[in-house]
């Protein structure tokens, strides 16, 4: 596993519980949904991801997300 699978398991698996959880509890989940949207948008055009960069202080390898 490398760090740009383990960014899009993590957003992926955030966006569809919120989802579960709008649907199931409260309809203001969807602000998490949103939170990852945007921060997926932000990190697409300033090359900075907040967890990206927490792997790599665990020593996660880098590699190409679609190996």
């Amino acid at each position: 596993m490398n760090i740009e699978k383990t960014v899009h398991i993590v957003a992926g698996s955030f966006i569809l519980l919120s989802l579960a959880l709008s649907q199931l509890h409260a309809i203001e989940w969807l602000w998490a949904t949103a939170f990852v949207g945007a921060n997926l948008l932000q990190s697409a055009l300033t090359n900075f991801c907040p967890l990206a960069t927490i792997l790599k202080k665990t020593n996660m390898k880098q590699g190409s997300a679609f190996n």
